[in-house]
């Protein structure tokens, strides 16, 4: 045989080899499952995970299935709340494909699908609540259109795992009320907010006076006590000092008291009958200084048996000068 046929031959073979081993080999990255087709049919265990994979060149056909999450937009929708006022809604869908069998069976152009299906789904869930519900709780609807997407995108092997409104554009008219309704309700809270702040400064206000007031009864108190237990100790040392005080003493303030008197303007006296027994008692005093015996001087008055005794006069009452 001549070489060059063999040559040929052999380079036929090669490159028939580098082929088939090209069509055998795939190799299927982390995020990605490989559906294989064999004859035209293939069931779950056709299924194939990352890694290396063989395959039989010409019997079977791979279709590559991304599992990582994607977003659709839905454009901007014109729907009709409960109470039959339109707004415009759009939003974002986020989902992935939770079953590469049934996604590559089921659905024909699944994106498309889900993109038709979210904007039916929206004019349906918007259709049954009020305007003022509509924009207060987004967060509802939000979790309402994930769940009906994901019932209806579960047959076609899709998963929805989130669902966010994006706008939510009210008619012109009903703008102006809301723009209205906010001025209204800040203007309530500012007044809320100043009627707080002056209550509470008259709230502390009247809170330091009837502190002051309690602050000052209490000295007030302490004082009264202070002065009642210094007038109590001074009358205790009075009276101490009054028991230590003799007969002759107190005679000597009464006739400092009636030099007083005399000197006084007045023309009329009150004398306490006490100053009767007083008077005898100095007598008696000025006697025994003053008075004598008529034969020794001997400082003491002599006895006259024979003498008439004549009674003391009555303590006078009052006294008239001039």
């Amino acid at each position: 045989m001549d070489l060059a046929v063999i040559l040929a031959v052999v380079a036929f073979l090669v490159v028939l080899l580098l082929v088939i081993v090209y069509l055998s080999i795939r190799v299927v990255q982390q995020y990605e499952r490989m559906v294989v087709f064999r004859l035209g049919r293939t069931d779950p265990s056709m299924v194939r995970n990352p890694g290396l994979n063989f395959l039989i060149p010409i019997v079977d056909r791979p279709i590559k299935v991304d599992l990582r999450e994607t977003l659709t937009e839905i454009p901007s929708q014109r729907t009709i709340t409960k109470d039959n006022a339109p707004i415009d809604v759009d939003f974002l869908v986020y989902w992935r494909i939770a079953d590469p069998l049934t996604s590559v069976l089921a659905p024909q152009r699944l994106g498309d699908m889900l993109l038709g299906i979210s904007a039916t789904t929206l004019r349906a869930v918007i259709g049954d609540i009020p305007l003022d519900e509509v924009l207060s709780k987004r967060e509802q609807i939000n979790e309402t259109l994930r769940i009906k997407l994901d019932e209806i995108t579960e047959r076609w092997g899709g998963k929805v795992t989130t669902v966010e409104i994006r706008e939510i554009t009210p008619p012109r008219d009903v703008q102006d009320a809301m723009n209205r309704q906010l001025s209204a309700e800040r203007t309530r809270r500012a007044v809320i907010t100043e009627s707080e702040g002056s209550r509470q400064a008259a709230i502390n206000v009247a809170e330091g006076t009837k502190q002051a007031e309690i602050l000052r009864a209490e000295g007030d108190r302490q004082a009264a006590i202070l002065r009642a237990e210094g007038f109590a100790l001074a009358l205790t040392k009075i009276y101490e000092a009054a028991n230590r005080v003799d007969a002759n003493t107190m005679s000597l303030q009464y006739l400092d008291t009636l030099k007083q008197i005399g000197a006084s303007p007045a023309t009329k006296f009150i004398i306490p009958m006490e100053f009767a027994t007083l008077a005898s008692g100095i007598g008696g005093l000025a006697d025994r200084a003053f008075g004598g015996d008529n034969g020794g001087g001997n400082g003491h008055r002599r006895s006259d048996p024979d003498a008439e005794a004549i009674p003391p006069a009555p303590a006078p009452t009052s006294s008239e000068a001039g």
